[in-house]
C-alpha cells in the first residue's frame, strides 16, 4: 500500500468506498454549487495527502464531497478534523490505534454529536476483537526521541488525576484531555522503543477509558463511545486482553443504560471470551446478569442466576493482584448489582435487602457509586409502594450528586420523579419535588 494511503484524507475516502475520481468530482461539484470553479484534480489531491495543506475553501469542498456538513471543518486543524470512518468505528488493525484516538479527539470538538454508532456496528467490533490476533508492536524510527522519564511523568500524573476524590474529579477533565492529546502525538510522531511503545499504548487505553467515563457521566454518549473504542484499539495494540474486555464491558454498560440490552449482551459475551483476571470476569458477569434481567424476559431467569453465581465465584477467586480499572470491584457491587437484577426478575423483597446491604458496604471514596445505589434503592421502594423511604433515598442521592458534580446520578433521580407524583401527600415527597425543581 502506498504510504499516502495512511493520510486521513485517503482513509476518509476509502472508508466511504469512494474512488479518487469520485472525490475529485465531488469537490468540483461543491464549488459549482456556489457558482465557482475548482481546479482540483487527482494530482492536487495526492499533494494534499503528501502534506500540502488545502486552503479553507477547498477544505469545505472536501467535507461536502465526503458527505459531511461544512461546519465540521476546522481549517486551522487540517487534516485532523477529517472523519476516518463511515459508521463511526475505526476497524481494528495493525495501525488502527492512532486513527482511533484521532477519531475520539475529533468528537470532543462538539461538531459531530449528530453521529450515532449503531448497536450492530459495536457488536461487530466486539466480534473482531474476540476473534482477531494482537498485532506486534513495531519500533517507531521517525520523529523526535521520547525519553522514559517523560513517559513516567505522564503515567504518574495520569494516576494522580484518576485517584482524586469523586467531588474533585469534575475539575480534572481538561487536564485529562491534554494528557490524552499528548500521548496521541507521541504515538503518532515520536521515536520510541517497543517497550516504551507498549507503555504508551497502555497509557492511551487507560486515559481513553477515564475520559470516556467523564463524557458518559455528562450524557455525551457519542464522545464516550469514541473514547472507549480508542481505548480498545490501544489495549489491543498492547496485547492486554483484560483491559480490552473491560473497555468492551464499558461499551456494554452504556448500551444497557440506553436500554439496548441486545447489544449489551452481545458485547459482554464477546468480552468474556478473552478476559482472564477473576475481578475482570466478575465485573463482566455482573453486567451480563443485569442486562439479561433488564430485558424483561422471565425465560432468562436461569441465565441471570448463572451469571450472578459466576460473578460471586470470580470475586471469591480475585486476590489483590488486579488491574487498576477493576481494583474497586467488591462485595458492595456484587450485592447491589445482584439486587438490581433480582428486582428486574420480580424478587423485590430480596432485591431491596441486597441493594441496602451493598450501599452500606461502600467506602466513602465511592460517592458517585453511592449516589447511583441510592437511586436504585429509591426505585426498589417505589416498586414496593413505599414512597416515604423512596423519597428519603432519592433526596439523599440528588443532594450527593449535585455536591460531587455527577449529572448521571441526577438523571437517575429525575427519571423517578413522575412515579412520585402519585404520592404528593407522603412524607418527604413534596420536599423532593421542590428540590428537584430548584
Amino acid at each position: 500500500m502506498h504510504e499516502t494511503t495512511r493520510h486521513p484524507l485517503a482513509l476518509a475516502r476509502l472508508a466511504l468506498g469512494m474512488t479518487m475520481e469520485e472525490l475529485v468530482s465531488g469537490i468540483r461539484a461543491a464549488a459549482a454549487r456556489r457558482g465557482l470553479r475548482s481546479g482540483t484534480d487527482e494530482a492536487r489531491v495526492r499533494k494534499w495527502q503528501r502534506g500540502v495543506k488545502p486552503n479553507a475553501e477547498s477544505q469545505i469542498y472536501i467535507a461536502e464531497a465526503l458527505g459531511w456538513p461544512a461546519n465540521i471543518v476546522r481549517a486551522d486543524d487540517w487534516p485532523n478534523w477529517l472523519p476516518l470512518t463511515a459508521d463511526g468505528v475505526v476497524p481494528l488493525g495493525p495501525h488502527s490505534s492512532v486513527p482511533a484516538l484521532r477519531e475520539a479527539l475529533r468528537t470532543a470538538m462538539d461538531r459531530r454529536t449528530f453521529f450515532t454508532i449503531s448497536g450492530a456496528t459495536l457488536s461487530a467490533l466486539a466480534a473482531d476483537w474476540a476473534a482477531g490476533p494482537t498485532s506486534a508492536l513495531a519500533q517507531a524510527r521517525d520523529g523526535k526521541p521520547i525519553g522514559e522519564d517523560f513517559v513516567v511523568f505522564l503515567e504518574n500524573t495520569t494516576q494522580q488525576l484518576a485517584s482524586h476524590a469523586t467531588e474533585q474529579r469534575q475539575h480534572t477533565a481538561t487536564l485529562l484531555d491534554a494528557h490524552l492529546s499528548t500521548v496521541t502525538e507521541l504515538l503518532e510522531h515520536g521515536r520510541y522503543t517497543p517497550a516504551l511503545g507498549l507503555r504508551l499504548h497502555t497509557l492511551a487505553a487507560s486515559l481513553s477509558q477515564t475520559v470516556a467515563w467523564h463524557r458518559f457521566d455528562l450524557g455525551r454518549h457519542t464522545h464516550a463511545s469514541q473514547n472507549w473504542i480508542a481505548g480498545l484499539h490501544n489495549a489491543h495494540a498492547a496485547g492486554d486482553h483484560d483491559m480490552g474486555a473491560s473497555l468492551l464491558g464499558d461499551l456494554a454498560y452504556q448500551a444497557a443504560w440506553r436500554r439496548d440490552h441486545t447489544t449489551a449482551a452481545n458485547i459482554l459475551n464477546y468480552a468474556l471470551t478473552r478476559a482472564q483476571n477473576p475481578a475482570a470476569r466478575c465485573l463482566l458477569q455482573l453486567r451480563l446478569a443485569r442486562t439479561l434481567a433488564a430485558q424483561g424476559d422471565r425465560s432468562e431467569r436461569r441465565a441471570v442466576l448463572r451469571a450472578l453465581a459466576a460473578a460471586e465465584k470470580h470475586l471469591g477467586d480475585a486476590g489483590a493482584d488486579r488491574p487498576a480499572w477493576c481494583a474497586w470491584v467488591s462485595e458492595a457491587d456484587l450485592a447491589v448489582d445482584s439486587g438490581q437484577a433480582l428486582l428486574d426478575l420480580g424478587d423485590i423483597g430480596r432485591a431491596h435487602r441486597l441493594i441496602a446491604e451493598g450501599e452500606g458496604l461502600l467506602p466513602p471514596a465511592r460517592d458517585k457509586t453511592r449516589g447511583v445505589f441510592l437511586a436504585y434503592r429509591a426505585a426498589s421502594y417505589l416498586d414496593l409502594k413505599e414512597p416515604e423511604p423512596a423519597a428519603a433515598a432519592a433526596t439523599e442521592s440528588l443532594l450527593l450528586a449535585r455536591r460531587i458534580g455527577a449529572p448521571r446520578c441526577v438523571k437517575l433521580v429525575d427519571d423517578l420523579l413522575p412515579r412520585f407524583q402519585h404520592y404528593q401527600g407522603a412524607q418527604g415527597v413534596p420536599e423532593l419535588l421542590q428540590l428537584a425543581a430548584a
